[in-house]
């Protein structure tokens, strides 16, 4: 009687289940994240397109906290390649330049996707918009599926649907596919109750209810987004992208940026 030898390969012993977390380490917080990343994030230190660079910086996060046991999902804006709004500013049809952007946060989400592998994360990216060559079809139990065995997903292509921005799809997809919390990775270290980078004596606030958000109209998130997160209790969480180890702190509940949710203000 013989038996099958046993799988080799890193696909078979990476991919197959989510990643285990140390012996007796402390758990994060939230167990299923999404995080949203910015476009211009990916900028870096260039004036237009991707620096591989800051990809490597944010992969690096991410591995962080996917080690940890969290489950990541990603949505990445397209604003360093294109921008709808924009464009339709100068003239451009709004939906032809939306479905543009949504095409640029593919090119962005394969990036990332590089950049993920390289550090030895298994990653899949799921388009809103069917391009099979090079990204699956977003369907949410298999995206739910993906996070179970331990892969990031990056969800690209918005809603697949114009005149929604990245936001939105990133509040709605963290609905569908059941995360915990919404992370709103910035280049400043919260909200303010003015621009600080125009206003030195503006004020940072450590929490914030959705009714403020939108009652005060808070740059922070649209509208659209906020309400869709206060109508299914998904609490937000804006922080500085830019400082290391960021992303792993807000996993695991320490309070970094600012939070959004519909609790009672205690400061």
């Amino acid at each position: 009687m013989t038996t099958a030898a046993p799988q080799t390969g890193q696909a078979a012993t990476t991919e197959a289940t989510a990643p285990p977390s140390k012996a007796g380490a402390q758990r994060p917080k939230y167990g299923r994240i999404l995080l949203k990343i910015s476009g211009e994030a990916l900028l870096g230190g260039r004036a237009y397109g991707v620096d591989p660079e800051f990809c490597t910086f944010i992969a690096q996060q991410v591995k962080q906290v996917h080690a940890l046991g969290s489950e990541v999902a990603i949505v990445c804006g397209g604003g360093n390649i294109f921008r709808g709004l924009a464009a339709a500013a100068q003239g451009m049809d709004r939906a032809t330049g939306d479905y543009i952007g949504m095409l640029a946060t593919v090119m962005n989400g394969l990036a990332l996707q590089d950049a993920l592998e390289k550090a030895g994360v298994p990653t899949r990216v799921m388009s809103a918009i069917a391009m099979n060559e090079v990204a699956e079809p977003y369907i949410r139990r298999r995206a739910q599926r993906h996070l179970e065995k331990g892969r990031v997903v990056i969800l690209a292509a918005g809603t697949g649907n114009p005149y929604f921005t990245t936001d939105t799809a990133a509040a709605l997809r963290a609905v569908e596919i059941g995360a915990e919390v919404l992370l709103k990775a910035t280049r400043v270290d919260g909200v303010y109750d003015r621009d600080p980078l125009t206003h030195p004596d503006a004020r940072r606030h450590d929490h914030l209810r959705y009714s403020d958000v939108l009652a005060e109209r808070l740059q922070v998130l649209d509208s659209t987004a906020v309400s869709l997160c206060m109508e299914n209790d998904l609490p937000i969480v804006v922080f500085d992208l830019n400082r290391p180890d960021n992303i792993r702190r807000v996993a695991m509940g320490e309070p970094v940026g600012t939070l959004i949710d519909g609790g009672p203000i205690g400061e």
